[in-house]
Formats: C-alpha cells, sequence, structure tokens
C-alpha cells in the first residue's frame, strides 16, 4: 500500500512516519512538504492513502486533496491540522476525506483510525513472492543484496520478480530497498546517539559513509549529522 505524508514541518512527517512504520511494516511512506512534491510523487506511484496538512505552502491541503482525487478517485484523504476550524471540516466533507485529525497528532487516535486497514484486504495483500520478497529484505538489508540473489530465495526468476515487485509494491526494487535502508538509519541515528556515521551506513547496507550521506541528504534535506542534531 502506497501512502503519502504531507506536511511542511519535517518534524511531523518525521513522527507520522515514525508512528506507521511498526504498524504497517510493508507500507510505503512517501513525503513531500508541498503540494508540487506531492503531485510529482503521484505522477510517478498510484497513492492509496493521503495524509494531509491543510496548511501548505501554496495551494492548501484541501486544494490538493481535490487534485489527487482528479488523479485517483479511489485515494482515500486524512486531513490533518493544528486548527479545529468548522469550515476547514465542512470542506473535508465535501471532499469526501474519511477523517480529520488535529495535531498534535495522538497516537491512539492515529492507531483507531488506521485499524480500518489492518484487516483491509484493498491495495494491502502482496501475492505469496512479493510478501516473501519484502520479508526477506527487511531482514537482510544491511546485507549486499542485489535482485539476483533476491530471486534466488524465493525462487523465482530476476526479471519476472523484477516487474512483479515494481506493479504490486509501486516502486523497483532497488528503490524500496534504498527507502528501508534509509529509514532504517534515520531509526538508528536517534536510537545510537553514540554510533558514529559510519557506524550507521555499514549497518543499514552502505558500502562508504561518503556514499551513505550522499543519498541521505538527497531524501531527507540534510546530512545524517544535521538529522541526528535537529532531532534531538
Amino acid at each position: 500500500m502506497n501512502v503519502l505524508l504531507v506536511d511542511d514541518e519535517p518534524l511531523e512527517l518525521d513522527q507520522l512516519e515514525y508512528l506507521i512504520s511498526p504498524l504497517f511494516p510493508f507500507w510505503n511512506l512517501y513525503k513531500a512538504y508541498d503540494g508540487s512534491q506531492a503531485l510529482a510523487i503521484c505522477q510517478k506511484v498510484k497513492i492509496h492513502l493521503a495524509f494531509l496538512d491543510i496548511n501548505l505552502p501554496g495551494k492548501s491541503g484541501l486544494e490538493l486533496g481535490d487534485e489527487l482525487r482528479q488523479l485517483n478517485p479511489d485515494v482515500d484523504l486524512i486531513i490533518v491540522t493544528a486548527y479545529q476550524n468548522f469550515h476547514y471540516a465542512k470542506q473535508s466533507i465535501r471532499l469526501g476525506v474519511v477523517d480529520y485529525m488535529t495535531k498534535p497528532v495522538i497516537e491512539s487516535e492515529l492507531v483507531d483510525i488506521l485499524s480500518k486497514y489492518r484487516n483491509s484486504t484493498a491495495h494491502t495483500e502482496y501475492s505469496r513472492v512479493i510478501h516473501d520478497a519484502l520479508s526477506i529484505i527487511h531482514e537482510k538489508y544491511a546485507d549486499k543484496l542485489n535482485l539476483a540473489d533476491l530471486a534466488a530465495e524465493v525462487h523465482i526468476n530476476a526479471t519476472y520478480l523484477s516487474r512483479r515487485f515494481t506493479e504490486e509494491v509501486g516502486v523497483s526494487f532497488s528503490e524500496y530497498l534504498m527507502q528501508y535502508r534509509i529509514q532504517m538509519a534515520k531509526k538508528m541515528l536517534l536510537t545510537h546517539p553514540d554510533w558514529s556515521i559510519s557506524t550507521v551506513a555499514e549497518k543499514t547496507g552502505f558500502n562508504s559513509q561518503h556514499y551513505f550521506s550522499t543519498i541521505f541528504r538527497k531524501q531527507m534535506g540534510s546530512t545524517p549529522k544535521e538529522y541526528r542534531e535537529k532531532e534531538k
């Protein structure tokens, strides 16, 4: 299931990711800081569920939600806002959002809202081979894992696995592996403040600190060191 998180506050995005990831480890989380980034993601990936902050730079979250609906009428929308405003709530109802949350996000409220997706078969059930492939990635992401090795472990042809993976997950094997490694690196940077950046790079499957820092900055907008300092 592909889930879009949109907020102009990096801390809010990180909190949502932190709360959702353990509950739904097989979900693919995409983060955007404004409507333009969000729409660029949606042009490449079919989004099934979107968390939209109302107050965004440029177009509002409600305007963005309307555009997302035009791209994919089946997308579920959850509005997140710091303002308990009746006008916003009324617009949200007209837009057909599935829920409306106020900040700061409360974990128990989020869990309750997402509980409907736990046993839902829509967009969440992967084929057995892709489920097994994802499980292996989550277990062996720190190893030198490539598509050929993964295909051998699930006993299918690499070309076939590549096609099925992209079709079902929404991104390629290499993109998913990179995203998962960065996700795990973020957790390690915060839970192990005594570890060096090179140690985190090694434990998340990157062959050099420089490459790790380059990819991390590209995805997060800051270096691993800056991210750790900011999130302390």
